[in-house]
């Protein structure tokens, strides 16, 4: 027998404008400040949480894909990065004023941060979205919860360089250890996310797919049906860090029991969010330019595929709800192409820590309910707009 609803980990999304008033005076006290027409989700308790799009507006995401905060921590460049890419955050949310904003994994570079709680700088990646009043959920990339890798400069003569630990100066409650270089698990960093933001949608999932963790899907209702859901939004680990880059089987069992559960009939669409790449994206890759069907602007490295394939894409290429898949790891590729019946998309690279010099941006996803369609687009740093596409109607 299938097990319940209730273990699983379904959130609904409750649209609360009429407490973002109280809110958002706090908000612009401190320096941010929306424009006068977005209203953003604000809740209050958990865990009955569920949003609503706001009457006549679409709904709209922001994807914000290999943040890698805590980059070469110990050096004067590493935390400069971290200021660079909460700037690019800022100028996505100002310009597009999102009501929802989706942390694609690498949100931290783990492998570089030799502090006791590497939730320290998770925190501060989370920061631009919090301070705008916007919710969020996130969901784990490789280097996440990576051991940490010694520096083989730190072995030369002057020997171990002086460690600086972040300062508190975030939401993060525990006090400020010292400097170490026992990591900070999955289920640490997750658990103090939910601790300590309201805000945040993030879930661990099941306990029976661990060690994947950011195992959830949320739901987002419309005005107009109130009822019905107008999207499932599905976040899966596709592991890395601590344990192989792979979507398991288990995983992959929990998404068709769920899916068949509170979408039997395919009625209501499905967006998929995970961070490694799948091996089905490298059949789609374009060969050089970006040409139709695909959509993008760069195209400058291979796809770098999780280890192994379990059937989640046989399983999600027969759901005709599910219209999409977004993943970030590539730095250098920014594409959307179709596989099947469904399109496979890359995020834009966010942030400044990581590989490539790329210009920075965000994936900036757009949910229409009459008729449903959701287009995407990418919004840049400098606040220009490029590869618009209409990924289902």
């Amino acid at each position: 027998m299938a097990p319940s609803l209730s273990n699983f980990t379904i959130l609904s999304l409750l649209y609360l404008s009429f407490l973002f008033q109280a809110i958002i005076s706090t908000v612009v006290s401190s320096g941010h400040q929306h424009q006068q027409s977005h209203q953003t989700v604000v809740l209050q308790t958990k865990p009955e949480n569920y949003i609503r799009t706001r009457a006549g507006a679409p709904f709209k995401i922001a994807l914000f894909a290999d943040l890698h905060f805590g980059e070469n921590a110990w050096t004067d460049w590493g935390p400069q990065q971290d200021v660079n890419s909460i700037k690019v955050m800022s100028s996505v949310l100002d310009n597009e004023t999102p009501d929802f904003v989706v942390y694609l994994g690498d949100v931290i570079t783990a492998n570089n941060i030799p502090i006791a709680n590497a939730s320290l700088y998770w925190d501060q990646a989370l920061s631009p979205t919090r301070s705008r009043g916007i919710p969020w959920a996130s969901v784990f990339g490789n280097h996440d919860d990576a051991p940490f890798v010694w520096p083989m400069e730190w072995f030369s003569a002057p020997g171990i360089p002086q460690l600086v630990c972040p300062g508190v100066n975030s939401s993060y409650s525990g006090e400020l250890e010292y400097c170490s270089f026992r990591g900070t698990s999955r289920l640490e960093l997750m658990k103090n996310e939910m601790d300590n933001n309201l805000l945040s949608f993030s879930r661990s999932g099941p306990k029976d797919l661990w060690p994947g963790v950011s195992n959830y899907v949320l739901q987002v209702f419309s005005q107009k049906t109130p009822q019905t859901p107008l999207v499932y939004l599905y976040f899966l680990d596709s592991g890395g860090g601590t344990y192989p880059e792979i979507i398991s089987s288990a995983q992959v069992e929990w998404f068709k029991r769920i899916s068949n559960e509170i979408n039997p009939d395919s009625r209501v669409p499905e967006l998929i969010f995970w961070h490694i790449p799948s091996k089905a994206y490298k059949k789609v890759a374009p060969w050089f330019r970006i040409g139709k069907p695909c959509v993008g602007s760069i195209n400058k490295e291979k796809v770098a595929a999780q280890e192994a394939e379990m059937d989640i894409m046989k399983i999600l290429a027969k759901r005709p709800s599910t219209k999409a898949v977004f993943v970030g790891h590539n730095h250098g590729l920014d594409w959307c192409c179709p596989y099947r019946k469904l399109w496979l998309c890359f995020a834009r690279h966010t942030g400044y820590g990581g590989y490539g010099n790329w210009a920075r941006g965000s994936r900036i996803l757009e949910i229409n309910e009459e008729p449903f369609s959701v287009k995407s687009w990418i919004r840049m740093e400098d606040g220009s707009v490029h590869s618009e596409i209409i990924l289902s109607s």
